[in-house]
């Protein structure tokens, strides 16, 4: 499902305009982004939690070349599933 497509399904379900909607859907996402660029960790109840995790500097391979290459360390957003999320997704 595309950006837009979420947005059409919550114009349907709440009446607005897939203009209105998209815009909310916008700001949604701009919020957990910002959320998570100060470091904090962003949870909703029954979907699950967004937070990052460190990744530790390593070295690795030029595939090309096979030269070795230092990657630095960085932090990555991570997605953990809510217990809810996790059972309605296996049935």
């Amino acid at each position: 499902m595309t950006k837009a497509e979420l947005a059409g399904r919550v114009a349907d379900k709440i009446h607005l305009t897939k203009k209105q909607t998209e815009t909310i859907v916008n700001i949604l996402f701009a919020c957990i982004t910002d959320a998570l660029k100060e470091g904090d960790k962003v949870e909703l109840r029954g979907f699950g939690s967004f937070r990052t995790r460190s990744r530790n500097a390593r070295e690795g391979r030029n595939p090309k070349t096979g030269d070795t290459v230092q990657i630095p360390s960085k932090k990555v957003p991570f997605f953990k599933a809510g217990k809810e999320l996790r059972e309605v997704v296996d049935r």
